[in-house]
């Protein structure tokens, strides 16, 4: 993935792709009530969910990514009623065509003692 590992956030609402990094900051900053320049991501969907858009703050701008499928749909999970907190990792999933509200990873384990 090539973003780091920070929030990511899946907007409900069918949005639509016509628009740029000032219609999608304002959904986050109004909708969702969040600092769309705070490092997190934002990804939304249009109505088919063929195409979706990344809305991420890098450093001193934004970056928009945009992703259109010719022959499928995104497999949006179906409890997304108006936001879901995802990982980059589910992200990822997603992007791949993945349905990752049904797969498990390896639980992360962390160590502080070592032989």
């Amino acid at each position: 993935m090539i973003f780091p590992e920070s929030k990511v956030w899946l907007y409900a609402e069918p949005t639509d792709m016509r628009k740029a990094i000032d219609g999608l900051s304002l959904l986050v900053a109004e909708s969702m009530e969040i600092n769309p320049s705070n490092g997190e991501m934002f990804v939304f969907f249009n109505k088919k969910h063929d195409k979706l858009k990344i809305l991420y703050w890098h450093i001193n701008g934004f970056i928009v990514l945009y992703k259109r499928l010719e022959e499928e749909s995104f497999k949006i999970p179906s409890n997304l009623s108006t936001t879901l907190e995802v990982s980059t990792r589910e992200l990822g999933w997603l992007l791949d065509g993945l349905d990752f509200s049904n797969i498990q990873g390896h639980a992360k384990l962390t160590y502080s003692n070592f032989y």
